[in-house]
């Protein structure tokens, strides 16, 4: 018998595994004076309901244009689509008109920003705009979507929701801007959201009740969770697979705890090395040394190797494949990719 996932409220169905949305080779370019800057270049990664994918990667890697392509709400010009497809459900988004696209952006894959105070519009209600959701999808009276956006502030434990909801978005912390913010994105229960750096800004204990509240959405409503960050201390509890970008290019992927226990990559290696810990109290932080490469003069070969400890001349000339992952014995490590030369040495070295 085929196991099933089902929603009540959506009567969809989904054979459990499948992906919601699966991004294949995909390819975005900026024109710019200076020249073209392959911003992602041959994205791969998918994302299951019930399932979190969390991308990781220094600014720049491609992660939120990745996450902006996904949308639709990518600036083109001067961003373009050159290559690849975006599927949600089987169907190509990027072959979409633009009310296709609209239908599903914030009904079935919603968003999460990383500046709260920056997305939510200064001059409106939190309440006007969690409502908005409801009268522009649903068709909701304006009471209606004013209980409607009541009921979400209770939801993501804003207290007080019914004397706050008329306050503006300066009226309220970050940690509750974010709260805000998760809000909107659930509002009309989608299939998959996207957050994008959901806890820059916010202090670590703030960071904790913005992940666990967003795990805990999660799992009640079973949606598919993409989580963008350069944090890897933020996703380590929550998520179920890491795909890590660098340059515009998926450098490694694997299951989060066997890639916290042994990356297959140096860049991945460095960063976690680059992670604070309590029992190095009083030591040097590690920084991966040098800067992430200009987009319009990616070094040749792979792009990580003039930061890279290891490496070596075939490092600079070739560019590495996506390796499937082995171990000692030869067998294949499900769901373990690395590009790197030098995947072996760096894996079980």
């Amino acid at each position: 018998m085929t196991t099933v996932i089902e929603n009540d409220q959506k009567n969809d169905r989904l054979e459990v595994g499948t992906p919601l949305l699966e991004v294949k080779d995909l390819h975005v370019e900026f024109h710019t004076r200076d020249g073209v800057a392959k911003a992602v270049n041959g994205v791969n990664y998918s994302v299951a309901a019930g399932e979190t994918l969390a991308v990781l990667g220094e600014s720049g890697s491609g992660k939120s244009v990745t996450a902006q392509t996904i949308m639709g709400i990518l600036d083109m010009p001067p961003g373009k689509v050159t290559q690849g497809e975006i599927l949600y459900r089987g169907q190509d988004m990027l072959t979409m008109s633009n009310e296709e696209r609209r239908r599903i952006r914030g009904q079935k894959i919603a968003m999460i920003f990383q500046d709260a105070l920056s997305a939510l519009n200064p001059v409106l209600s939190v309440g006007y705009q969690l409502g908005e959701m409801f009268r522009v999808h649903q068709g909701a009276s304006r009471k209606e979507a004013k209980e409607k956006a009541i009921e979400l502030m209770d939801r993501v434990r804003i207290p007080a929701a019914r004397q706050r909801v008329n306050d503006y978005p300066h009226q309220f912390s970050g940690g509750m801007r974010q709260r805000i913010m998760i809000a909107m994105a659930l509002s009309l229960q989608p299939d998959l959201i996207i957050a994008d750096e959901p806890t820059t800004a916010l202090d670590v204990t703030v960071q904790a009740q913005v992940m666990d509240l967003l795990a805990e959405l999660q799992a009640e409503y079973n949606m598919g969770l993409i989580l963008i960050t350069h944090d890897l201390g933020v996703v380590a509890d929550v998520a179920d697979k890491i795909a890590v970008m660098y340059a515009g290019r998926i450098v490694e992927t694997a299951p989060v705890h066997e890639l916290y226990a042994n990356p297959a990559h140096p860049y991945t290696k460095g960063l976690l090395r680059s992670i604070p810990r309590l029992d190095q109290k009083g030591q040097e932080l590690y920084a991966i040394k040098g800067l992430p490469p200009n987009l319009l003069k990616v070094p040749t070969g792979c792009a990580f190797n003039p930061r890279c400890d290891v490496a070596t001349d075939l490092c600079r000339t070739e560019i590495p494949a996506l390796h499937h992952v082995t171990d000692k014995d030869g067998k294949e490590l499900t769901g373990r990719r690395s590009a790197c030369h030098l995947w072996k040495e760096t894996l079980h070295g």
